[in-house]
């Protein structure tokens, strides 16, 4: 089973506001097409969800934030996942709508409900997520970003890889060279930040990616703008762009 984040600068135009990028969602969906074996989706909000974050000043600590804030998040990343499911009926894959609510409770994964992902995934449907704003109780909510459920997921279903398709080609030692690092082994490489971006931009992916990988599973980051490149990561060929491996 291979567990993939489609990242919110590769499935919407992070620059400009409730913006997806449509037809590079249908270039990763005929990819997706080639792979054959059971896939998880998780997708992030990019212009979606990170803009309203921004806009009502929601991060991903548990408090009492504007509900206001709390429902438009929300109906834009269901705008967003509709977006990504139309794309991957219209080429012919079956995807299964699967919000985070329905495997969290809290900040918590719900042990049973994530297995049973897995047991959707192999049936030939592809379960997608994507993060979210969330109940967390006594009147408090929070953003749960893709990156933080991609480590739950890994976690409890211990997938053969995890895929992150980023807007780059990978994690650069050098952001003017863009010297790429191929391998990480818990390394601290340069980080480039987006403000726009509450749930952490590169940073989080890069502490999640490396959480997952001493896990014992490989983690790819691969440029989504070429999405040959996550089918060359799956069938194991000659892969372009960073490894997280763990120990």
């Amino acid at each position: 089973m291979i567990l993939i984040k489609l990242g919110g600068s590769i499935i919407t135009n992070k620059e400009k506001p409730l913006s997806a990028r449509k037809k590079t969602i249908d270039n990763l969906a005929k990819s997706l097409k080639k792979i054959q074996e059971p896939i998880i989706i998780v997708h992030g909000g990019g212009s979606y969800g990170h803009y309203w974050s921004v806009k009502y000043d929601m991060h991903t600590k548990e408090r009492k934030y504007d509900l206001r804030g709390v429902s438009i998040v929300k109906n834009s990343m269901i705008e967003l996942n509709k977006i990504i499911l139309d794309s991957f009926l219209k080429n012919k894959l079956n995807p299964y709508c699967l919000p985070p609510t329905d495997f969290m409770t809290g900040n918590k994964p719900i042990t049973k409900k994530v297995k049973e992902i897995e047991k959707i995934s192999k049936s030939g449907l592809i379960p997608v997520t994507f993060g979210d704003a969330l109940w967390y109780g006594q009147n408090k909510t929070y953003i749960l970003s893709g990156d933080k459920i991609m480590t739950h997921l890994a976690k409890i279903l211990k997938p053969k890889l995890c895929i992150f398709a980023l807007n780059e080609d990978g994690v650069y030692s050098d952001l003017k060279s863009k010297k790429l690092i191929r391998e990480l082994k818990g390394e601290n490489p340069t980080i480039s930040e987006n403000k726009m971006d509450v749930t952490g931009g590169m940073t989080r992916k890069i502490e999640e990616a490396t959480k997952i990988s001493k896990m014992g599973m490989k983690v790819f980051f691969v440029n989504g703008n070429k999405p040959e490149r996550i089918v060359k990561a799956v069938k194991n060929r000659k892969f372009e762009g960073t490894l997280f491996r763990g120990k």
